[in-house]
């Protein structure tokens, strides 16, 4: 079993990396998670980038935002593990709820999420 962290190295944070990813990535929606993936452009990297976002439009309060993103970046955190089995992949994960869900809740959404991507990453590989 894996470490139950999130270096540095795990958030997607480049505006080039980003940009593609919106415009050359596969995505589906699964509620309350828009997701966006992507083959990682550098096959020598290990790990999964991950990008985190909840809308302005949405969510005026500043606090509210990073509530909810904490709350994302701990449930990914926990249950990123079974992501193990696919090869390195660009993630980005748009929160698209009106409402902030409790932690469980989120919890179970993301694990469905990753579940959802692991059929599709290996769908995309497949072509």
């Amino acid at each position: 079993m894996g470490k139950f962290t999130f270096r540095k190295e795990e958030r997607l944070t480049k505006e080039k990396q980003i940009q593609e990813l919106f415009e050359k990535g596969s995505s589906f929606y699964l509620f309350p998670f828009k997701v966006f993936f992507m083959p990682h452009p550098d096959p020598a990297i290990a790990h999964h980038q991950v990008l985190i976002s909840v809308s302005k439009k949405n969510f005026k309060r500043a606090v509210d935002r990073n509530l909810i993103k904490r709350r994302m970046r701990e449930t990914y955190r926990l249950q990123k593990q079974t992501l193990a089995e696919i090869p390195s992949l660009q993630i980005g994960f748009i929160y698209s709820h009106k409402e902030i869900l409790l932690f469980d809740e989120m919890k179970r959404k993301m694990l469905q999420s990753l579940k959802k991507l692991i059929t599709n990453a290996s769908s995309l590989k497949e072509r």
